[in-house]
């Protein structure tokens, strides 16, 4: 049996026209294609259609227009910066604000280059590129900053100062300054400046107060005032005390601002108060000074030339000084007291001085003891002179033994009179002009003017040795005070000694 396929009119149209359909859109798309790759081809390097850039239009521009109207609409954007009575007509740069025109024209031609982005491309509409701008928050920050006037930047602290000629403790008060908080600025610049378009904004400037301030300060004035007020001493080996005045304080005791630079502290010279404590001491210890007897042939006791003297050593110097310290780190009473220690001193023991007799006889019999003998030894011990005011004599001794006189001297007449006292030659010239000018005037019945009197030696203050040419005899009292010698004794006197030499002068 044979079958038959009937194929109805109808059906056969519709299949024609999907046939016809599908060709159509084929060749539609052959053409949309070619026209999307030529539309493409067109705008190769240049923005495409609808490319838009603050609010302009640029499809068809190349890179290098783009980026020339980011530059010159970047330039032209100007900032108003209010900050107090302060206007100011600013260029974004100076904000820290910079355009990247080049990255802007990039950006602007970005696309992507597939056969359904061209084609997607060429239907598109509006495609608006931001322009790309960069903000350095330092530099606005800075800017800010500089708004406030150079002269009211800085807060000036308040200061504690001691005014020498009034010794009185004063404040110099501080002073508040001005700033801003750069915050303000920044984020305005950081929200506004991408646009770059034209804006405005406030800065506004505050007041900063010192780190120090004023009432700080009084309070410091006040803490130095209770300092001073509080009795301070130190009771010396002899009953004595030495006061710690409220002016020695203040020259110990500075006001300086803390490591935080927030508070103000008081301090304390500690090497001058160790100093000044170590100084008392020294005038309180007593140097122990040996006593001179003159004794005869057989150890007796012929004449007390000088008494011994016990000395004194200071032996807590360093503790004092540590409780002076803390006691001006803190409002609290001192009262110390120096602790000793006693130095025995001793006595020397010298041959009394014959008088010329007996000195005549016993070389005449040590010569005839020492024919054969040898050489006696050199005398062992101290260089020391002494000065015998009673038989107007000078000795020079080496231990107990005279090496030197009795030789006859002048001393200080009646209101002149030569000190008595352990002393030691302290200074000393060949030659030297000797006056009491600064004493007396030229047409004073005291005044006198001496020059080039010859080796002159002082063992205390303006008292000394020294040659008196003008005298023709010795073995009185007659000078202004010091020991006047033949020129050749002074002479011999002056080699022989040096400084540091004792002398005991002695009546």
């Amino acid at each position: 049996m044979t079958n038959v396929t009937n194929t109805a009119p109808g059906g056969r149209s519709r299949r024609r026209v999907a046939l016809i359909l599908v060709a159509i859109v084929a060749v539609l798309a052959v053409i949309l294609t070619g026209g999307a790759l030529a539309y493409a081809k067109q705008f190769e390097g240049r923005a495409l259609p609808g490319t838009m850039v603050l609010g302009q239009d640029v499809s068809g521009k190349s890179p290098e227009e783009i980026a020339a109207l980011v530059t010159e609409h970047g330039e032209s954007v100007k900032v108003s910066v209010t900050a107090g009575e302060k206007q100011l007509e600013v260029p974004l740069a100076d904000l820290g604000v910079s355009v990247d025109s080049a990255a802007t024209a990039a950006a602007a031609l970005e696309r992507d280059d597939s056969l359904p982005a061209v084609i997607s491309s060429t239907w598109s509409g509006e495609h608006t590129v931001e322009p790309v701008v960069e903000v350095d928050e330092a530099a606005a920050a800075e800017f800010a900053k500089g708004l406030v006037p150079e002269d009211m930047t800085t807060p000036v602290d308040a200061q504690v100062v001691f005014d020498e000629e009034a010794q009185a403790w004063n404040v110099e008060p501080g002073r508040n300054g001005q700033g801003v908080d750069p915050q303000t600025l920044v984020e305005a610049v950081k929200t506004k400046a991408p646009a770059l378009e034209s804006f405005s904004v406030e800065q506004p400037i505050e007041q900063i107060a010192p780190a120090i301030t004023t009432e700080e300060a009084e309070e410091v004035v006040g803490t130095i005032s209770s300092l001073l007020e509080q009795p301070m001493s130190i009771s010396s080996a002899d009953g004595e005390t030495h006061e710690v005045s409220a002016e020695r304080r203040s020259d110990w005791i500075s006001v300086t601002p803390d490591e935080s630079g927030k508070n103000l502290s008081i301090a304390v010279d500690e090497d001058a108060v160790r100093e000044w404590v170590a100084t008392r001491a020294e005038e309180d210890a007593v140097e122990p000074e040996n006593g001179i007897e003159q004794v005869d042939e057989a150890g007796e006791v012929v004449k007390v030339v000088s008494e011994k003297k016990d000395g004194l050593e200071i032996t807590n110097t360093d503790a004092v000084a540590d409780e002076l310290i803390t006691a001006l780190k803190g409002t609290t009473p001192l009262e110390a007291a120096f602790e000793t220690k006693k130095l025995e001193a001793e006595v020397d023991k010298v041959d009394a001085p014959k008088d010329e007799e007996e000195k005549d006889e016993e070389k005449s019999s040590d010569d005839e003891e020492t024919k054969d003998e040898e050489p006696a030894a050199e005398p062992t011990g101290e260089k020391w002179i002494d000065v015998d005011l009673t038989n107007k004599t000078v000795t020079a001794y080496v231990g107990d033994t005279p090496v030197w006189g009795p030789r006859s001297m002048v001393d200080g007449k009646e209101g002149n009179e030569t000190p008595t006292g352990t002393y030691e030659i302290y200074l000393r010239y060949d030659r030297q002009d000797m006056t009491n000018a600064p004493y007396y005037d030229e047409d004073h019945p005291k005044y006198y003017y001496t020059p080039d009197v010859p080796w002159v030696q002082y063992f205390h203050n303006g008292y000394g040795f020294h040659g008196a040419p003008w005298r023709s005899s010795f073995g009185y009292s007659g000078s202004h005070g010091c020991i006047n010698l033949p020129v050749s004794d002074a002479k011999w006197l002056y080699d022989w000694a040096s400084i540091g030499t004792r002398t005991v002068v002695h009546r």
